[in-house]
């Protein structure tokens, strides 16, 4: 009687440890994924100061190209 009741209280030590685990797991996914959440929005906002930042450099290059100039990257 007495080896049944060792893997008995053995049983459930173990299932509290995955409970206590599932429990550790659960926590760091919300974690990461406020995380994750956080990164893309900063992505985004760069994303869209970088465009905005472009805007009057892509008119500016559209202008030079209308008007006959040729722009060589590598002319000194």
């Amino acid at each position: 009687m007495l080896w049944p009741m060792v893997f008995l209280a053995l049983a459930f030590c173990g299932i509290a440890v995955l409970g206590v685990l599932a429990v550790r797991v659960g926590l760091e996914v919300r974690r990461f994924s406020r995380a994750v959440g956080d990164g893309s929005e900063r992505i985004t906002k760069a994303a869209e100061n970088l465009e905005r930042a472009a805007l009057p450099l892509a008119a500016r290059a559209s202008r030079g190209a209308g008007s006959g100039e040729t722009q060589d990257p590598y002319e000194t």
